[in-house]
């Protein structure tokens, strides 16, 4: 069964992030998609050989670099596995996209880095910061669903139907506040509001904006100057004027 991300970290300096990672890709597109170690790996299983396994039947892999990764002394001995991984993929044409922990941890510098490794200074990478971390793993997710088919077609938020009572909206070049409202109850059509200089309110009943409420039988209202009369006329038959014809 093919996992098409690998996630690549060192025990005590990224393993929070890894684990936050794989958590929240598995959640949008599926668990089967995935691979990480301490989760993936089950009772009985030779470890070397399904790390050896799992990253080449990956299509990308997360290495995380966590603050101390670069300067950790295991990075340059052969038989370290987060090494060893990095280079299998390396060796097998697999791309590797460094995954930044926090905003303190700095891009890889080459002069610290293995001559083996040196080349993963170079690839552009992602940082994915716990003070903003929904932001950064939908970016992430997004980023593997564009290079990854498999992951596009599995992607859940690509392809999920609004739930009963929720409201989605999409507003553009808006100059000025937009308020969301969650319910409406009965119709709502051929709406302008147009130089609005306080709140107007939309829910249940009648609508008055900048305008006196008027009603009843023999109401009235002028504004402005009135240059003719006012008549009235208040219940039974209308007045017959004069001249008129009876019938």
């Amino acid at each position: 069964m093919a996992n098409e991300v690998f996630i690549n970290y060192r025990t005590g300096d990224g393993e929070k992030i890894a684990g936050l990672l794989e958590r929240d890709l598995s959640h949008r597109f599926g668990t089967e998609h995935f691979f990480r170690a301490s989760k993936s790996i089950q009772p009985g299983a030779v470890y070397q050989e399904e790390l050896i396994s799992a990253i080449r039947r990956s299509s990308v892999v997360l290495a995380v670099i966590g603050e101390s990764w670069s300067k950790h002394p295991k990075l340059h001995n052969e038989s370290d596995w987060v090494r060893k991984e990095i280079l299998e993929a390396f060796t097998c044409g697999i791309e590797v996209i460094p995954v930044l922990d926090g905003r303190k941890t700095e891009r890889l510098n080459p002069a610290d880095l293995p001559a083996e490794l040196q080349r993963l200074a170079d690839v552009q990478s992602v940082r994915l910061d716990l003070h903003d971390l929904q932001a950064g793993l939908t970016r992430i997710g997004n980023l593997l669903a564009a290079k990854v088919p498999e992951l596009k077609t599995a992607d859940r938020i690509a392809h999920q139907e609004p739930e009963v009572g929720e409201v989605r909206n999409s507003v553009d070049e808006v100059r000025g506040n937009v308020v969301q409202s969650r319910e409406f109850t009965g119709d709502v059509a051929g709406t302008v509001i147009k130089g609005n200089q306080g709140p107007i309110h939309t829910g249940r009943g009648d609508l008055y904006h900048n305008s006196p409420h008027v009603s009843g039988t023999g109401a009235t209202y002028i504004a402005g100057d009135n240059q003719g009369g006012i008549r009235h006329d208040f219940g039974g038959s209308p007045r017959k004027e004069e001249g008129e014809d009876e019938r």
